[in-house]
């Protein structure tokens, strides 16, 4: 079952990174749309924004995954391993689980109230704002499932779940 999830993770943060491709289209096609077409550069905008707000939440969770976030190395490279995976499981019962679990159920019912309601960007009218406000969710949830395979690796006394690459 966890196993299970963890691939589940990494397939989700897989497909996620080819969102950059179409965002860098969108940003650069921005100029072009508004000083050239005078048009559309509204919505190229809207729709960069809600893939931006997708790929930013994966990116993160990616990063952890990786173990590539901010962290205090220069500290803890002095720690022996069993030390560092202490911490680690510390950091992810006292901070990581509970933060992301309070935070994903408070916002919870205004992103319910976003997507049920087809949610739009206010300046534009444009349909997908509810698409942002979903990708906290989806950032959520990953940081809380990430946490829990996490923990319980380094509770069976593995440092790290053994992966295809750290860039999945």
């Amino acid at each position: 079952m966890l196993r299970h999830l963890d691939r589940l993770i990494g397939g989700v943060l897989s497909a996620v990174r080819w969102l950059a491709l179409p965002i860098m289209a969108l940003l650069f096609l921005q100029w072009p749309l508004r000083e050239i077409v005078k048009a559309y550069s509204r919505e190229a905008n809207d729709l960069g924004q809600w893939l931006f707000a997708l790929f930013v939440a994966a990116s993160v969770v990616a990063a952890t995954r990786a173990h590539m976030h901010l962290a205090t190395d220069a500290v803890a490279q002095r720690f022996r391993p069993q030390t560092r995976a202490t911490l680690a499981a510390f950091g992810n019962i006292a901070a990581l689980l509970p933060w992301s679990l309070f935070v994903l159920a408070s916002a919870a019912p205004t992103i319910g109230r976003s997507v049920a309601g087809g949610e739009r960007f206010s300046d534009t009218g444009n349909p997908g704002y509810f698409i942002v406000k979903l990708a906290l969710g989806v950032l959520l949830a990953l940081i809380a499932l990430q946490a829990l395979v996490d923990l319980v690796h380094l509770l069976s006394g593995n440092d790290q779940p053994a992966r295809k690459s750290n860039h999945e």
